[in-house]
């Protein structure tokens, strides 16, 4: 008869899940800004000079007013035609979306996914206390979801 081994209970060891899963962990915090009364010209060449596509638009006391993307400007240079109206001389304030959603740093990055499904935002403004701290878009939450890919989420 052969010898059976025993060892007795085991300690359950619980894996320790220590991958930053916030959006504050991801998010951009060092923003290309625009004032409400910058051109669109300006704007354009901004999104141009650094290979963006939007972003916030704050008054002179940094409060978030507005967002402004490149379809706010093709639907400004589509009106111009239109109306035979100059295209790059109104202002920001005039063609940014000033319904603006917004989501907390502390959120973690599924909802923030389950957010922009729902939204169909491309990015949306981090706000902390009312101060703009930074800016998520779809992107950053995929580079999350690959980061995290290896890691167990429960």
């Amino acid at each position: 008869m052969g010898i059976k081994s025993f060892q007795g209970a085991r300690e359950v060891i619980k894996k320790e899940f220590n991958a930053p899963i916030l959006v504050e962990n991801y998010m951009t915090s060092d923003l290309i800004i625009f004032s409400p009364h910058q051109s669109i010209q300006e704007v354009m060449e901004a999104f141009i000079k650094h290979r963006i596509s939007g972003g916030p638009v704050v008054d002179e006391r940094g409060k978030l007013v507005g967002i402004i993307s490149e379809a706010d400007c093709m639907k400004h240079i589509s009106e111009s035609r239109y109306f035979n109206m100059p295209i790059l001389e109104n202002s920001v304030e005039k063609h940014m979306t000033t319904d603006v959603e917004t989501i907390p740093p502390d959120m973690n990055i599924f909802d923030a996914a389950s957010h922009f499904h729902k939204s169909k935002r491309r990015r949306l403004p981090v706000l902390e206390k009312g101060k703009l701290v930074g800016q998520v878009s779809r992107k950053d939450i995929v580079i999350a979801a690959l980061k995290l890919s290896s890691q167990n989420w429960l």
